[in-house]
């Protein structure tokens, strides 16, 4: 599973709205769904984000490990 489909999932998931997301990273929400179709790549600082966000770790969100291990 490639990272952009995993960020979508957990968003899905979690029921956030692109809009939100593309918020939190500072984009718009047409920006940010190119992101989840991984027509652009994300940077680190992004991910990074994005884990701290969900309270996953950044290695969950990149397909290393299949457990979403919380951030402490």
């Amino acid at each position: 599973m490639e990272y952009y489909e995993r960020i979508r999932g957990i968003r899905e998931d979690r029921e956030i709205k692109q809009s939100e997301m593309a918020a939190l990273l500072g984009t718009d929400q047409s920006y940010y769904s190119k992101y989840e179709r991984g027509v652009h790549p994300m940077t680190a600082v992004q991910i990074k984000k994005i884990a701290v966000f969900f309270n996953v770790s950044a290695d969950y969100l990149l397909g290393i490990i299949d457990t979403p291990d919380p951030i402490f």
